[in-house]
């Protein structure tokens, strides 16, 4: 069945505008009438077990390093054996030439596993297992936050997002300067303060829940929809409801709802498609600096690259890579699909060792 183009913006072509990142993304929903045209599969069921003894990342192993892990319970940092960043900042710099500028950097990289478990993901930790990951990246935040400008706190997870480890972990890398992501997001946001004087992701989150039809899920201090502007096709922005710079500025009550909608959302990512759902998930706030960061909101994006089944992955390529980004599946679509999903996990945890 072809799509007639018409006025209705979710069967005909449109531009959708980012505020965050100043830029458009193509939307044709006539390309993909059915919101949803996922097949049936079945799913890997295959069991990790809880320990691994060729994991470097599980408790007791030795790294690829050399390092021997602790036997941690819970969650474990570590600096990163092959870290991006060093903290010493020598390099080249060159600003003679506008064609050929560099500038040296200091930096630093952890690792953090989630759990001692080797076979669990944050889908499948208990909601007391995720606040503990909280805690962890709001400590570590601080620590880091004493020497360098920007703590980038992000998760790589599954083989389709590069992660060679199925161990839980994510990253967190801290660095003298504001990478390109954050610079972009803070002008947009700086912008819009000045112009509206209000907080831009603020408004934004009262217009979803006043709207609903993008909202996957939320609980008393956060929400988690679909945005506006998605060009992943199950991508999702988690963000507080009160003026929440950075994570540091968490309440009690919000670090604790914070666990709880992490657990629901990934359940339903996993949900979607019977598999451990591939994302990279990343935290973006205030940077650390002398100027005024009321502007700013927290927030965390998740990019996962799904399309149609646990197989079926979108490739940005051709006009995406050339031109601007694009999608099929409208944002409203994707969000009543993950929204109708159960939040019990499809694959139940075995609880011992």
């Amino acid at each position: 069945m072809q799509a007639k183009p018409g006025t209705n913006i979710s069967l005909s072509p449109h531009r959708r505008f980012n505020p965050l990142k100043n830029e458009w993304v193509l939307v044709s929903p006539q390309r993909n009438l059915r919101p949803w045209q996922g097949k049936s599969e079945t799913p890997n069921t295959v069991e990790k077990p809880p320990h691994d003894t060729s994991c470097y990342l599980c408790a007791g192993n030795k790294r690829i390093g050399g390092a021997a892990n602790p036997e941690y319970r819970g969650t474990y940092v570590f600096p990163n054996d092959f870290p991006a960043l060093l903290p010493d900042g020598i390099g080249p710099a060159s600003t003679d030439n506008p064609l050929f500028v560099s500038t040296p950097v200091r930096g630093t990289a952890k690792v953090i596993c989630f759990s001692e478990r080797h076979d669990l993901t944050m889908a499948r930790l208990p909601v007391a297992g995720i606040r503990d990951v909280v805690e962890t990246w709001i400590e570590q935040t601080a620590l880091l936050a004493k020497d360098y400008r920007w703590v980038a706190i992000f998760e790589n997870k599954g083989e389709a997002m590069g992660c060679s480890n199925p161990h839980p972990h994510g990253q967190i890398w801290a660095s003298d300067f504001l990478p390109n992501e954050i610079t972009t997001e803070d002008k947009t946001q700086a912008a819009y303060l000045q112009h509206h004087s209000r907080v831009l992701l603020l408004d934004y989150v009262l217009e979803e829940m006043e709207r609903q039809d993008r909202v996957v899920v939320e609980n008393q201090s956060w929400i988690a929809v679909v945005p506006y502007w998605a060009v992943w096709p199950f991508e999702t922005l988690l963000v507080p409801k009160r003026h929440v710079p950075r994570m540091l500025d968490l309440t009690v009550p919000e670090k604790a709802d914070l666990a709880d909608i992490l657990k629901r959302l990934t359940t339903r990512y996993d949900n979607l498609f019977k598999t451990d759902f591939p994302y990279s998930m990343g935290w973006h706030s205030a940077p650390f600096t002398d100027r005024s960061n009321e502007h700013w909101q927290l927030h965390a994006h998740f990019y996962p690259p799904l399309l149609r089944s646990a197989s079926v992955k979108k490739f940005m390529v051709g006009y995406e890579m050339l031109s601007e980004p694009q999608r099929d599946m409208t944002a409203e679509s994707a969000a009543k699909v993950l929204r109708g999903l159960p939040e019990t996990h499809f694959r139940p945890t075995n609880e011992g060792h």
